[in-house]
């Protein structure tokens, strides 16, 4: 902690910092701060809670010092800037930017919130540099809410490749070692993101959708699909290059390389053993060769390698805050902690061998990863540190006092959950009897639905009450119908011929391939 120890005015959110930090590295089933601060052996969760809430601290200023340490750590010349975007489950409606929106995490429409961050890799390791929760227009507009929620007032709506974006320039304004930025469609498909990241002066392999159009006629104004354009090429075009290598050895893939009728931009396309494919549009300040290309698109793997490693290493997404603060100082100490990790991992590592299949030739361990660290930082730190600063009989009076917090603060939720819904019942009463006797008077006719419908959300029910007040399972419609699908143009269709520059992996001296 020793790294982001100036940014804390007074010992006491300093303390409670590194408490924070050492929770998120054990191994607590939830990292959130009732667990936090039971680890820490705090009588409650209140300093952990006030270290998020109101502890006079600045988490852009922590995030910048992570930056700069991931920079000392893993920067390399070559490095790969990577955007993405993770969902966050989430229940109820106050929490800043929840609503029922796409989650990733999930596959489907949850109420979620949505992050967006931005991940460093290189050869040596990569790790989490940039966060932004994501507002929708329903935040944005809605200024009573946002204020509730802490969000600062000069804060307006940003698309993700927005947010991405900004990220980014901050990053290089920084001086972050990096040449490319990599993503997937939902950056890769915006124009104005291309255009940012090439004024930055960073080449970009960003992945597009099949229907992306690339200018494929002198000129820039007529433009093909990207399927369209893989569907014409020849054979000759495909050559089998790795993508980099896995966990169960190098990642072959096919790829052909296609001039774009703009300069230094071009179409990667990459079909796997399935024969699926996939599309990426290249923009680089220098020629460059194919293999750079490929590996390059490899890299965006990264960044869910790292979403995945920060939410089972240090409970990324197990918080419990509502507020825009809290938000983002969570998730700015978990960074940090999985930056510990990675760096650690990054130092211990051996180099990586020449030969594609040395692992397939020699055996034994693989290197340590960031999980084997942590498990080995609590064994043999935390743990040996804690047991000579608690004693048995304190170890036995901390769990009991804790076990009684916690169903002494369950029942005051109970007991106020309860007297609300009790106030709900009593605001209701009336009506409810009024339908009831309504239906006592004329048994024979079956209420109308919007009667069944409130007595039901309310849970009042009475055998007494008529068989046809009661839900009974119903045939559901469901929409039919829809816009049908238009059938793609025939490629080079309205009479000029295609113009494209099929390249190949061959590169002379100056590293242009055949095709430039």
């Amino acid at each position: 902690m020793f790294l982001v120890a100036g940014r804390f005015g007074r010992v006491e959110p300093r303390r409670t910092a590194r408490e924070f930090v050492a929770g998120l590295l054990s191994p607590l089933e939830r990292k959130n701060c009732w667990w936090l601060g039971e680890q820490a052996g705090h009588h409650d969760p209140q300093p952990m809670q006030r270290l998020l809430r109101s502890a006079v601290w600045d988490a852009d200023a922590v995030r910048d010092d992570l930056r700069a340490f991931v920079a000392a750590q893993l920067g390399d010349a070559a490095g790969v800037l990577i955007p993405d975007e993770t969902g966050l489950l989430k229940k109820g409606t106050g929490s800043v930017g929840v609503q029922r929106q796409y989650s990733g995490t999930a596959g489907r429409i949850e109420n979620s919130q949505v992050g967006v961050f931005l991940s460093y890799a290189s050869a040596r390791g990569r790790a989490l540099t940039g966060r932004r929760v994501y507002l929708p227009r329903s935040w944005t507009g809605d200024r009573s809410g946002c204020t509730a929620a802490g969000v600062p007032a000069g804060v307006e709506f940003a698309t993700k490749p927005e947010l991405a974006l900004d990220m980014i320039t901050g990053a290089v304004a920084a001086g972050m070692p990096a040449a490319w930025v990599a993503s997937d469609e939902a950056y890769g498909d915006n124009g104005a993101f291309r255009a940012g990241v090439a004024a930055l002066g960073l080449g970009y392999v960003l992945a597009v959708s099949r229907t992306h159009r690339v200018p494929a006629w002198p000129g820039g104004k007529r433009r093909l699909r990207a399927d369209h354009i893989a569907a014409a090429l020849p054979h000759g075009c495909w050559q089998r290059i790795s993508a980099g290598a896995g966990s169960k050895g190098p990642r072959w893939y096919d790829w052909a390389w296609v001039g774009a009728h703009q300069p230094g931009h071009s179409l990667l396309i990459r079909r796997g053993s399935n024969g699926e494919l996939a599309f990426y549009r290249c923009w680089s300040p220098a020629p460059v060769t194919l293999a750079t290309l490929a590996h390059v698109a490899g890299m965006r793997w990264a960044v869910e390698e790292g979403f995945q490693a920060a939410k089972s290493q240090v409970g990324l997404d197990h918080y419990q805050v509502r507020t825009w603060t809290g938000w983002h100082r969570f998730v700015t100490l978990a960074m940090l902690a999985l930056a510990f990790l990675t760096a650690c991992a990054a130092a211990a590592a051996p180099a990586p061998p020449a030969d594609p299949w040395h692992h397939a030739r020699h055996g034994g361990p693989i290197p340590l990863t960031a999980a084997e660290i942590r498990r080995l930082f609590n064994g043999l730190v935390i743990t040996p540190v804690r047991a000579r600063m608690t004693t048995q009989l304190r170890t036995i009076s901390a769990i009991q006092h804790w076990s009684s917090w916690r169903r002494l603060h369950q029942g005051q939720a109970r007991h106020s959950h309860y007297q609300h819904r009790r106030a709900d019942w009593q605001r209701h009463q009336p009506r409810i009897r009024h339908l009831a006797a309504s239906a006592q008077r004329s048994p024979q006719r079956p209420w109308p639905s919007p009667a069944c419908r409130q007595i039901q959300n309310h849970l009042v029910w009475s055998s007494a009450w008529p068989s046809s007040c009661r839900p009974v399972a119903g045939p559901r419609g469901r929409c039919q119908g829809g816009r049908a699908a238009r059938s793609a143009p025939p490629l080079g269709s309205g009479g000029a011929g295609v113009h494209l520059a099929c390249r190949s992996g061959a590169v002379d001296e100056h590293g242009h391939g055949s095709g430039d």
